[in-house]
């Protein structure tokens, strides 16, 4: 389950670097712009996510190691 969720870490960040060089930085939410914007919440987001999952993951092992 770790290495699928470092998997997925990894392709988010890989999605958030390549949505990074797609936006104009001069007018970021127009034209082109707009799709890589949006590509770059989504990527944050997933971060997000996965590193929380990773936590919890690892308090649930730790309650277990506990018990």
């Amino acid at each position: 389950m770790k290495k699928l969720i470092c998997l997925f870490l990894v392709l988010a960040t890989g999605l958030l670097i390549f949505n990074l060089t797609h936006i104009d930085f001069d007018a970021p939410l127009s034209g082109d712009s707009f799709p890589a914007a949006i590509g770059v919440g989504a990527s944050l987001c997933a971060l997000i996510l996965l590193v929380i999952l990773l936590l919890a993951l690892k308090i649930q092992q730790k309650i277990k190691d506990k018990s």
